[in-house]
């Protein structure tokens, strides 16, 4: 893959300025985290290197969504535990799907 592991760490930092990470209280350095993801990212996409560049994209796509819903039910279910109220638009996606269920 073209993109290094540190260099995907300081795109990843980038984008957390707009859309910071509450590390809260782990006993962990954030650049160090950071740092991790990035690499196992990297060498996810390099084991596609195989893949052609239409399936590479779907499996980065399924993952990007898996770690959305993931975050998204960990921060619901955060905020649930904390009796905090959820932010406009997950209200409002989580009215979305109240309604086709009913």
């Amino acid at each position: 893959m073209p993109i290094q592991p540190e260099q995907l760490a300081a795109l990843m930092h980038e984008v957390e300025q707009e859309d910071p990470i509450d590390f809260a209280d782990l006993p962990f350095p954030e650049d160090e985290l950071r740092q991790l993801v990035a690499s196992h990212l990297c060498e996810m996409a390099a084991s596609m290197e195989n893949f052609s560049t239409e399936d590479r994209l779907m499996t980065l796509l399924a993952v990007s969504a898996k770690l959305v819903l993931e975050n998204l039910v960990l921060h619901v279910q955060l905020l649930r535990r904390h009796g905090l109220p959820v932010g406009e638009n997950v209200e409002a996606l989580l009215n979305k799907l109240r309604k086709r269920d009913g």
